[in-house]
């Protein structure tokens, strides 16, 4: 079961590994406006898993459900030509088990909120 403060089980892995690594991290620390209505209210956002101030970088984790990740990308695209100066790094499920793969350890369950 995830960590009560985290979406899935990757994501507190993904914790654990920062916190491993003494590397700082703020958990969807920011709502990123890709769209507004014509009354200028948000219609369309964007908030990415986690943020490593020391490096000004954003870390979507996209482990789930993989038939959502045509929409995310698309929302990205349209994060970085908003935000041009916003770094951020997405890992795919793929990317994700390669990173537990290199520190020998398995993939969590991966339990949907």
């Amino acid at each position: 079961m995830p960590d009560s403060k985290f979406a899935n089980d990757s994501e507190t892995e993904f914790a654990r590994i920062l916190d491993f690594y003494r590397v700082r991290w703020e958990y969807e620390p920011r709502s990123f406006v890709l769209a507004r209505d014509a009354a200028g209210r948000p219609t369309s956002m964007f908030m990415s898993d986690f943020y490593l101030p020391d490096f000004a970088l954003y870390i979507e984790l996209t482990t789930l459900k993989q038939s959502l990740i045509r929409h995310k990308n698309q929302k990205i695209r349209r994060l970085r030509e908003l935000y041009p100066d916003v770094q951020i790094k997405i890992f795919y499920g793929r990317d994700f088990r390669g990173l537990l793969a290199r520190f020998g350890l398995r993939p969590p369950a991966q339990n949907a909120p």
